[in-house]
C-alpha cells in the first residue's frame, strides 16, 4: 500500500530538478512514491529524472500530454496511488521531514487539504526574498476567499486521495489547478488546514510558470467567471 504520492511536473527544468528530487527523496519513506510527469522537455530534464528512476523503484517517470501545466498536473495526479497526494514543482527545495509533518496534520485535523508556509528565495543565488509566503498571499481557507483571490499554492499543498474523483479532469478553462483543488475541497466541506511551518524554499527565477503579481481587473473578472462556471458544472455532474 502506498502511503504518500508526490506528483511532480517538469518541463525544461535541468537547472534545478536534481536538487528538488534530492530534497523530496530525503522526506520520502519506503511506502511513498514520486511520480514525475514530463511535458516534452528539450533539455536534459528527462535524462536527469530517469537516472533517479533507474536507481530507486519508488520513482516513476511518465510522459505528459503536451497540453500545458494544468493538464500535465492532471496526468501526474491520475497516476498517483497514495492515500495522501503532494504537489511539487521542479525547481523548489523541500525541508526534510515535510511528508511526515503534513501527514500528521491530516491525522490530527481530519482535513481534506493541508497547506504549509514557505520561504521565498532568489533562484540565482539563494538569497531570502521573503521569510513567509503566507505574508505575501494572505493565505487562508474558504471557498469565497480563494475564488476572489487564490491563496492555495500547489507546491505548498497536499490532499487526501478521495478528492481526486472531484478534481479530475482539470478543466482547460480555469487559470490555476491549485485553486481548483482547494476550492473544490472547500465546497465539499472537508476543510483545509493552513500550517505555519515553513516546509519549502520557494524559488523565484526568470522561468517560473506562476507569477506572484496580480492580473489586471478585466482578466481577474474573466478568470473568476470562467472558474465559477467550471465549478458549477463539476458540482452538478457529481450530483447526477
Amino acid at each position: 500500500m502506498i502511503r504518500a504520492s508526490v506528483a511532480m511536473v517538469t518541463y525544461n527544468g535541468e537547472n534545478y530538478v536534481r536538487e528538488q528530487i534530492e530534497s523530496i527523496l530525503a522526506s520520502m519513506g519506503e511506502q511513498d512514491e514520486l511520480i514525475v510527469s514530463d511535458d516534452g522537455s528539450t533539455d536534459r530534464t528527462v535524462e536527469i529524472v530517469k537516472e533517479y528512476e533507474e536507481k530507486d523503484t519508488r520513482i516513476s517517470v511518465i510522459k505528459g500530454p503536451g497540453k500545458g501545466v494544468k493538464q500535465n498536473v492532471g496526468c501526474a495526479l491520475a497516476a498517483c496511488k497514495g492515500k495522501y497526494i503532494f504537489l511539487a514543482d521542479q525547481d523548489d527545495i523541500w525541508e526534510k521531514g515535510k511528508i511526515d509533518k503534513i501527514i500528521r496534520a491530516f491525522m490530527e485535523t481530519g482535513c481534506g487539504v493541508v497547506v504549509h508556509d514557505a520561504v521565498v528565495i532568489n533562484g540565482d543565488n539563494g538569497e531570502v526574498l521573503c521569510d513567509s509566503f503566507y505574508s505575501i498571499k494572505h493565505s487562508g481557507a474558504g471557498a469565497v476567499k480563494n475564488i476572489w483571490r487564490n491563496t492555495y499554492v500547489g507546491c505548498c499543498m497536499a490532499f487526501q486521495k478521495d478528492l481526486l474523483e472531484y478534481v479530475l479532469p482539470i478543466p482547460d478553462t480555469i487559470e490555476m489547478h491549485d485553486q481548483w483543488i482547494g476550492v473544490i475541497n472547500d465546497a465539499r466541506g472537508t476543510g483545509a488546514c493552513f500550517l505555519t511551518d515553513k516546509l519549502l524554499y520557494y524559488r523565484r527565477h526568470g522561468k517560473n510558470t506562476s507569477s506572484m503579481r496580480h492580473y489586471g481587473i478585466k482578466r481577474m473578472i474573466s478568470n473568476r467567471i470562467a472558474f465559477l462556471k467550471a465549478l458549477g458544472k463539476r458540482l452538478r455532474e457529481l450530483k447526477e
